[in-house]
């Protein structure tokens, strides 16, 4: 899930950039290509988080597991709460491989903070772009008591010297988070940094045992 567009943050919430190449031509003999521009945003075939969201954030860690093993971990929704310190509940809404249009359903609490007073967040994401083993990116509401946050939610997995380099970047739209941007980008870091040292354990360990 990912974005913001109404009243509301989400703790933890859970989440794109865009490469252009320029190639410039002439009628006598070619005129030199210009490098690619470097992309602001991580992405997923070519599509990214939202570009005008005020909340936004993007980091990335190492982990030392087996590729496989951690797109496993991430693609396996339904047993997030067994690795997942802030996800209480999920389920996927459809049947099959995790793909592209696959959508699932998961709920957090949500810690005491300065913008809402919700318990909870149920989050209903739908995955719109994915490479296995490469990228997802999924959008979709966070909903609690007088809040609704929009989000979209990117991840890049890349195969480094000692192991996975996992980027992951997340924006949110709404009027509550927009009215207190630090904050409401200060949580979205608690949550996307949480996410990544409990995925990083998580497969760190199964690569152990």
């Amino acid at each position: 899930m990912s974005g913001i567009r109404g009243t509301g943050v989400r703790a933890t919430l859970c989440t794109i950039p865009l490469v252009l190449g320029v190639l410039a031509t002439s009628a006598a003999p070619a005129v030199a290509s210009a490098a690619p521009t470097p992309s602001p945003y991580l992405t997923c075939q070519g599509k990214g988080v939202d570009p005008d969201a005020l909340v936004r954030h993007r980091t990335e860690t190492v982990i030392e597991a087996p590729l496989a093993t951690i797109w496993k971990l991430q693609a396996d929704v339904e047993r997030w709460p067994s690795w997942k310190s802030a996800v209480t509940s999920a389920e996927r809404l459809d049947h099959g491989p995790f793909r592209a249009g696959s959508s699932f359903r998961w709920t957090m609490p949500v810690p005491p903070n300065p913008v809402t007073s919700a318990p909870s967040l149920e989050i209903t994401s739908t995955v719109k772009q994915l490479r296995r083993g490469s990228c997802v990116r999924w959008t979709g509401p966070a909903i609690g008591t007088g809040v609704r946050i929009d989000g979209v939610h990117v991840w890049n997995f890349t195969t480094v010297e000692g192991g996975v380099r996992v980027s992951t970047e997340e924006s949110h739209t709404g009027a509550l988070v927009e009215a207190n941007v630090p904050v409401a980008t200060e949580i979205l870091r608690q949550g996307l940094d949480a996410w990544l040292r409990d995925l990083k354990t998580a497969a760190e360990a199964r690569a152990r045992g």
